[in-house]
């Protein structure tokens, strides 16, 4: 079964179609990066994903689920982090975690785990949101999808804000992720930087996903 299958999918913000027909795979194990200019769908593709977007028309599957008949039980196996983290700004980095990861039905001893993986467990635990850096947001942000140990990643600019220690902390996370057998999309305009830790290319542009094919002069 693909983790995410996309068949000629649009999606409408308003009228204006985000996705004009989007067609792609993702499978089990696999790290794939979503590259194309800002407007492109990127971050609607994303959406659409984590079960926060309907699609108007074609068959959108994700982790088994029409996500046309069913979004809600796709969205508690999802990890997504978008460009809003999504964290409440008047509770604490922990008060955060133990909410999110409560709706979730995730232990204690995951959130935990997770807040030391994004070194936020220390001097941050008890620091509201509102007063941290957008840095330490991404890395909040990111320990609540990484207590959920999601089946699914997806990512958009996962690396924006994050100073060099932040950035390989997510590089190991996508890579962790495939070889745990879970599904990644990383949306980033920061080409070199994801490339190394992805399988594949595709490229959205215009509300439609062209997979970008290896030059024959280029190593596996």
């Amino acid at each position: 079964m693909h983790a995410v299958d996309l068949q000629d999918v649009v999606v409408l913000l308003g009228r204006f179609p985000a996705l004009a027909g989007a067609s792609l795979s993702v499978e089990p194990g696999e790290a794939v990066l979503l590259q194309g200019p800002n407007g492109a769908g990127k971050s609607t593709l994303l959406r659409l994903c984590a079960g926060l977007l309907r699609p108007e028309r074609g068959d959108a599957m994700v982790l088994g689920q029409n996500l046309r008949r069913d979004r809600r039980s796709v969205r508690s196996r999802v990890g997504y982090v978008g460009h809003h983290s999504m964290l409440y700004d008047d509770l604490t980095v922990g008060e955060n975690l133990r909410f999110w990861g409560r709706a979730a039905g995730v232990d204690e001893s995951q959130q935990l785990a997770a807040a030391d993986r994004m070194q936020i467990r220390g001097r941050l635990f008890d620091v509201p949101v509102a007063r941290l850096s957008a840095g330490q947001r991404r890395r909040t942000a990111l320990a609540v999808a990484a207590a959920r140990r999601p089946e699914l990643w997806l990512l958009d600019e996962p690396h924006a804000g994050l100073d060099q220690d932040g950035r390989d902390i997510v590089d190991a996370l996508i890579t962790d992720a495939a070889d745990a057998g879970g599904a990644v999309l990383v949306a980033s305009h920061e080409l070199e930087r994801v490339e190394p830790v992805v399988d594949r290319r595709i490229t959205i542009a215009g509300g439609l996903a062209t997979e970008v094919r290896r030059n024959e002069g280029e190593q596996e």
